[in-house]
């Protein structure tokens, strides 16, 4: 997909790096232990889903923020992977947003997350409008929501799909205010069971499908999905892995799998099947991005759920 090309898809969230770092048992305070294992790989919400769909075929634009740090062999990969970039930008006022993710010999996990520009967007006086402006869905994952409020505002009447999906940020920068700003917007949430249960307690519902949405979609990890869609409900099955080696990314390759399915005509239940069948592939090796498959062999995987 050539730079200046209508997308279907626009993707807002972050592209990060991510340090992954093994140790036999985390620290005291004050106290230094060794690192016995340690990789940096490309990752960030934004860039899961939209490497993955773009991969998938889909025409899809990343629409974020990096620092001038920016590797520029992460930046050839997005690139090879068929990504429009026009809405890729890299600022001096920060650098790319990291997460540093250290786990001990029983796998339990500790996270510090740098937000880079992409959490403080709004301070850099640019709206990134060109690809979703001509796109038909356009998806908001984690980053400011000030600044993809307003952004949803200037793209509202435009016959243009949105999408919310706080992830992982729900807990930390989201409001009460902030989502019902969003849901006022948009057409569709995702989440998944912890995010939802965040999101029931901040606007005092019992169950977050019954927010007024046309799309609502609740993950549960290896029990499947709920969505509700026009008003009905569905269970959307699991649809197995081979091997389970990793989850990380499976959510986000989910969303991918999503769009895939509704760009090449399916409708949106079939499309959160299709959805399980992309997931169900990323979780069979390390890394969020190390085992995308084809459109053939999701097909082959999810034809008979459909």
């Amino acid at each position: 997909m050539s730079e200046g090309s209508a997308p279907f898809l626009s993707v807002y969230g972050h592209i990060t790096m991510d340090q992954i770092l093994s140790v036999k048992r985390f620290p005291q305070i004050n106290e230094t232990v060794d690192v016995v294992e340690k990789n940096t790989v490309l990752g960030g919400t934004g860039t899961n889903i939209a490497v993955t769909a773009a991969k998938l075929g889909v025409p899809t634009a990343i629409c974020a923020f990096v620092g001038q740090d920016f590797s520029p062999n992460y930046e050839g990969f997005m690139r090879g992977s068929g990504l429009i970039m026009d809405d890729f930008v890299k600022v001096s006022q920060y650098e790319t947003s990291q997460c540093v993710i250290l786990n001990n010999a029983e796998m339990e996990q500790k996270v510090v997350f740098y937000q880079g520009p992409q959490g403080c967007a709004s301070k850099l006086g640019m709206d990134l409008l060109g690809c979703a402006s001509k796109s038909k869905y356009v998806h908001f994952c984690t980053g400011e929501p000030a600044y993809y409020i307003s952004l949803m505002k200037k793209l509202s009447g435009k016959g243009i799909h949105m999408a919310v999906d706080p992830a992982q940020e729900v807990y930390k920068m989201w409001s009460k205010e902030s989502l019902s700003g969003a849901f006022d917007q948009c057409d569709a949430l995702f989440c998944n069971d912890y995010e939802a249960k965040v999101i029931e307690k901040y606007l005092g519902i019992g169950d977050v499908l019954s927010i007024n949405l046309p799309v609502l979609v609740r993950t549960l990890g290896e029990n499947g999905s709920i969505a509700k869609v026009d008003g009905k409900l569905y269970e959307i099955p699991t649809i197995k892995a081979g091997k389970v080696a990793d989850p990380t990314g499976a959510g986000d390759a989910y969303r991918a799998g999503y769009y895939a399915g509704l760009y090449r005509g399916y409708n949106p239940v079939d499309s959160l099947t299709i959805a399980s069948a992309v997931s169900s592939f990323v979780v069979e090796k390390v890394g969020a991005l190390t085992n995308t498959p084809t459109w053939d062999q999701v097909m082959e995987r999810a034809d008979k759920y459909l």
